[in-house]
């Protein structure tokens, strides 16, 4: 992976860290990684919004998917915690949500690891005390030695 972006931020912050997190991607396929309570739900609410949404974002973890509308696109955000194997996440369709041009939000994507495409960012977050938290963005150093590779 290669680092595209890393700050510490206090929860009252979370819009200009998300402006900051869309100004700095690569993929519409974002995987989220934090222990429970760091916050991944909270910085997706204000992805959601600062793309152009006004659904209620709210967890997902026992629909595993809820889906926002924006302009010309949807979102999909997953949360994948209660997902036991790579079988379990291919018997409700999660492949087909992998290969389009919508964006993807995915919480908790280790837990179908393998079925994950490779254009794809990931946000790192620690919880450091009650309001502030570490981000670190991202991208798929793989994709990247391809695309070098091609030109």
């Amino acid at each position: 992976m290669s680092k595209l972006l890393e700050l510490e931020y206090h929860i009252e912050d979370i819009e200009v860290v998300a402006k900051q997190i869309l100004d700095h991607i690569s993929s519409r396929t974002i995987l989220f990684y934090g222990d429970m309570g760091a916050g991944k739900t909270t910085l997706i609410k204000s992805l959601v919004k600062l793309l152009g949404s006004d659904d209620d974002v709210s967890s997902p973890t026992f629909s595993i998917v809820n889906e926002y509308n924006i302009k010309d696109k949807s979102i999909y955000h997953f949360d994948l915690y209660r997902i036991n194997d790579e079988e379990e996440a291919l018997n409700f369709g999660f492949e087909d949500y992998l290969y389009t041009a919508n964006w993807l939000f995915i919480e908790w994507p280790q837990n179908a690891q393998n079925l994950l495409p490779e254009d794809i960012n990931t946000i790192e977050i620690l919880h450091k005390s009650k309001n502030s938290r570490s981000l670190k963005l991202s991208q798929n150093i793989i994709l990247t030695q391809k695309t070098r590779k091609k030109q």
